[in-house]
């Protein structure tokens, strides 16, 4: 959604959009919210009639639509309704799931607290959305290295300097894709530093080690200088139109070169190469502490999510340990192995259905009972004076197979 068009949103959400901004909000939370509100009220509008099933969506005048008293009206059961839409028919995910069910709520307890235009919050009945825990995503170290050389042999590629350092920064910062696209010259310092303004418009300071300082001395005496805008002059990453670049684009850019690399439909995206940036200087000893920073979360436990990652990485390394599955054998194992082995001399001596005879008797038939070793191979050895002749030779190779096996029968 773009900023323009919150304008043709009712007035109340125009309100509310205003107090997140005086909040020093983010300009993309603000946008998600606005989206997120838009969906809902189209919907609403909808489902209680007041449009034609086949309605163009695009088409529906909220501001005229959507007045006070169409919110007063709106109740819990109507927005657990629209998030089962947005997840039925919508296909969204958890986490989209969330952000729409927070945009609706908080909307909402703002009408009540800040505005007193309703007594009691109808969203205060509703439960949150659970989005569950999942590991990140990121690259290996291989498939950064492969990416990276990538764009550098593309010779072709008028922009190579350019792209190179935007994935390069990427993947030593952990930047995310507004930040990267938000970047000014102001911003990198001679001192190898750089400032970052993140989400709700926080700064932080970033170290740029030499893979970054070198990236940016071979992009910078590229980048266009000439017919740029006003507002565009003071950004560092300039697009093939000569405005600062857009996320999409950046977006594009990646997944050119991600098709090119064979690392194509493997989930990896401008997020996950942030994943990638911090879960490599965990792995390297990076204090979690100093992670959180470099990132710029918030809060720590957000932070853990990588220490998790390392955790599962553990696991994964001493289950391929050539050892992992070498264990001494249960009792239990033991007795079916003689057992079986057993059976197999007899079939070796040519009884018939000895399986049938014998399947279970060593072990499943008196396995309650208080047998010793003595007993169980005088009860063995009996069976086979039964089955062979006697003075047989037969008689002669299983009841030797037996005495070497009667070490065994005792557990």
């Amino acid at each position: 959604m773009k900023r323009e068009d919150i304008s043709s949103l009712p007035r109340l959400v125009q309100d509310y959009l205003q107090s997140l901004e005086r909040r020093i909000h983010a300009e993309l939370t603000i946008l998600e919210y606005a989206s997120d509100l838009r969906l809902f009220f189209r919907w609403l509008t909808q489902y209680r009639g007041l449009l034609p099933p086949d309605a163009d969506w695009d088409e529906i005048d909220l501001s005229s639509l959507v007045d006070t008293e169409f919110i007063r009206c709106v109740t819990a059961a109507e927005a657990s309704d629209f998030i089962s839409y947005c997840r039925n028919t919508r296909g969204n995910n958890p986490n989209t799931l969330s952000r729409r069910f927070i945009a609706v709520k908080r909307f909402f307890r703002y009408l009540t607290v800040q505005r007193h235009i309703l007594e009691i919050n109808p969203m205060d009945e509703l439960d949150p959305q659970k989005t569950g825990k999942s590991l990140p995503i990121y690259l290996p170290l291989e498939d950064c290295l492969n990416l990276l050389q990538t764009v550098e042999h593309d010779m072709e590629n008028q922009f190579r300097e350019r792209d190179y350092c935007m994935l390069t920064l990427f993947l030593n910062c952990g930047m995310r894709l507004s930040e990267l696209c938000g970047l000014n010259l102001v911003d990198v310092h001679k001192n190898d530093t750089m400032r970052i303004r993140g989400k709700g418009s926080k700064e932080r300071t970033v170290y740029l080690n030499a893979a970054c300082t070198s990236a940016l001395c071979r992009y910078l005496p590229t980048r266009p200088q000439d017919g740029l805008k006003a507002e565009d002059r003071d950004a560092v990453f300039i697009s093939r139109n000569r405005r600062r670049i857009n996320q999409r684009s950046v977006e594009l850019m990646l997944e050119k070169y991600l098709k090119i690399c064979g690392l194509e439909g493997k989930g990896y995206s401008i997020h996950k190469l942030r994943h990638t940036a911090a879960t490599l200087m965990y792995q390297n000893d990076v204090d979690v502490l100093q992670l959180k920073e470099i990132l710029g979360h918030e809060n720590l436990s957000t932070t853990q999510i990588y220490t998790h990652v390392l955790d599962a990485q553990l696991k994964a390394a001493v289950e391929q340990n050539p050892l992992a599955n070498v264990r001494a054998k249960t009792k239990a194992e033991e007795r079916k192995e003689t057992q079986e082995s057993i059976i197999r001399m007899f079939e070796e001596l040519g009884v018939p259905d000895v399986r049938k005879t014998l399947a279970g008797d060593p072990a499943d038939k008196y396995e309650d009972e208080e047998e010793d070793a003595e007993e169980k191979a005088a009860r063995l050895e009996y069976l086979a004076s039964q089955m062979f002749p006697p003075d047989s030779t037969m008689l002669e190779v299983a009841l030797a197979h037996i005495r070497a096996e009667k070490e065994k029968f005792s557990f």
